[in-house]
């Protein structure tokens, strides 16, 4: 699978308790970009943070770890991205979602599309 050098990043910011149909959102999520041939996708959890309700959300030792903050990180062409984005729409009911220019040096063992040789 190629990888164009100028890409955009997909982000997207939702809570580790979401679901979509009995499954955690950020996997049912992750599993549409595969299944749309999507050049990767990463999930990342984190110990602290707060969405558009101001609630911190936790992972501290003194307090019951309740719905961790859950970022997904999809890259891929413009076009591909734009392609999932209405997908992406009908699965989420809540969530920050991000687009942003990238420049990809490498991507596997393969050459990245555009990047000059030498």
């Amino acid at each position: 699978m190629d990888i164009p050098r100028d890409s955009v990043l997909l982000r997207i910011f939702i809570g580790e308790l979401d679901k979509h149909h009995h499954t955690p959102l950020y996997e049912a999520i992750v599993l549409a970009a595969r299944e749309r041939h999507l050049a990767g996708a990463t999930v990342l959890r984190g110990p602290l943070g707060y969405g558009a309700s101001s609630r911190l959300h936790t992972a501290k030792i003194l307090r019951l770890s309740e719905d961790l903050p859950v970022v997904i990180e999809i890259v891929d062409s413009e076009e591909k991205i734009n392609s999932f984005l209405p997908l992406l729409d009908q699965m989420l009911t809540s969530g920050l979602v991000t687009i942003e220019k990238v420049r990809v040096i490498q991507y596997g063992k393969s050459a990245v599309k555009g990047k000059s040789e030498g």
